[in-house]
């Protein structure tokens, strides 16, 4: 018997994926719409009250994975403070929010990719709040029956990094800091968008971490120590320099402590095993593998890191100086590309000049004459307290300023 093996490809199966999604959300509401309006046409009601539809969720947050947790639980501590009820919907099993005893915050596990979509494409609801970019883009539809979208950022750095068009079908955005919002309305008036509500609230995930940190001790004795924290990759870090870089580290004498990016555990296993086995026998060198990355931010006195967004979380909460690799960025999958003139050298890639120094190949064996310069920079260190304030801005109110616009919304309908 012949065997006939089709391939579709990633965009033609996302389009009919969409098409399939599409008509199953038409025909569900669709549905529902004629029977509540057949329920209200023959007058059905109850105790007076005219049947509405059941279904309806006032406030909804969706998480799409475990590493949002700590951006959307000051907005659940929130909910829960105001004895406000908040669906929260996630594709994360193991979601810490389970964990957390709320009562007024529901929390349910709706499964991950497509499964979660199909479920947030036929959502009925006043205000979703997601990290999730792409709305109306790909498998993410906005439903008929939610009133407003609100995308939170989860970075401190350009929000015009996310794949193309990627906020552009939200109703509003929440930003950590009023400097992100002239590139979302370049980028509208280019697309002739309609102009979305933009809201600076702080970030609420840094809000989080600060906290976390300020409980850490403070260690005894502390040892100067240099937190190498890189990205993963052909470009990263470790992929581009390896011993080249950690030979020097090593031979100051100081504490070293190697964070490698959780994906290079799964994808360059092999380099991480030859790298552990050149330095077994070296006390001053640390492998970190902790979850969360504060222990050794909190251990280091400078980091050295490529492309991370980690640089700013680092710059933010501790203070300290960096030095970084400056990897040249193709810009072209993302919205920052159709910024014209000077807005496509991306704030980040600005600021990230005064918030240390760029790592040059040649001076690694003059390496720690470097790191000493770099501590003891006071212009620096101003630059960097400037870049926190522009990025971060009303710390510790994130949570709080997030819900007071999502009631606002409500009260405003």
């Amino acid at each position: 018997m012949t065997q006939f093996l089709l391939y579709i490809d990633p965009g033609t199966g996302s389009m009919l994926f969409s098409i399939l999604i599409g008509a199953i959300a038409t025909l569900y509401f669709l549905g529902r719409a004629a029977i509540l309006k057949a329920k209200l046409l023959f007058g059905a009601k109850k105790d007076g009250v005219a049947l509405t539809d059941n279904n309806f969720k006032q406030y909804v947050v969706y998480n799409e994975g475990m590493q949002y947790w700590n951006l959307f639980k000051p907005v659940c501590d929130e909910f829960e403070k105001r004895q406000l009820e908040l669906t929260y919907y996630t594709s994360a099993e193991k979601d810490p929010v389970f964990e957390q005893g709320y009562k007024y915050v529901k929390p349910e596990f709706i499964g991950e990719g497509n499964k979660a979509f199909v479920r947030l494409n036929m959502l009925s609801a006043g205000v979703v709040l997601m990290t999730t970019p792409g709305l109306n883009v790909y498998q993410l539809k906005r439903s008929k029956r939610v009133k407003h979208y609100s995308h939170v950022l989860h970075m401190a750095s350009d929000a015009t990094t996310y794949r193309l068009f990627g906020l552009d079908y939200f109703d509003s955005i929440l930003l950590t800091g009023d400097y992100q919002a002239a590139d979302i309305r370049k980028l509208e008036s280019q697309r002739n968008l309609p102009a979305k509500e933009l809201v600076t609230v702080g970030c609420s995930y840094l809000d989080v971490l600060a906290q976390k940190i300020a409980t850490l001790p403070a260690e005894e004795n502390h040892p100067f120590t240099v937190l190498v924290s890189p990205s993963w990759g052909a470009a990263a870090l470790l992929s581009l320099y390896g011993e080249k870089l950690l030979d020097p580290l090593v031979e100051t004498g100081w504490r070293i402590i190697v964070r490698p990016h959780p994906q290079s555990k799964k994808s360059e296993a092999e380099l991480l095993a030859r790298l552990e086995e050149r330095y077994k026998d070296k006390s001053n060198v640390e492998w970190d593998y902790e979850r969360d990355n504060i222990y050794a931010m909190k251990k280091s006195d400078v980091m050295i890191s490529d492309f991370s967004g980690i640089i700013f979380d680092y710059t933010f909460l501790c203070g300290n100086p960096v030095l970084y690799v400056n990897s040249d960025m193709d810009l072209r999958p993302y919205d920052a590309y159709d910024l014209e003139g000077e807005g496509k050298e991306l704030w980040q890639f600005r600021v990230l000049k005064k918030l240390g120094k760029e790592l040059d190949p040649a001076s690694f064996n003059s390496i720690k004459d470097t790191i000493q310069s770099l501590s003891s920079d006071q212009v620096l260190a101003a630059d960097r307290a400037a870049a926190k304030a522009e990025a971060w801005m009303y710390p510790g109110e994130a949570g709080k300023r997030i819900v007071d616009y999502m009631v606002r919304l409500t009260n405003s309908d």
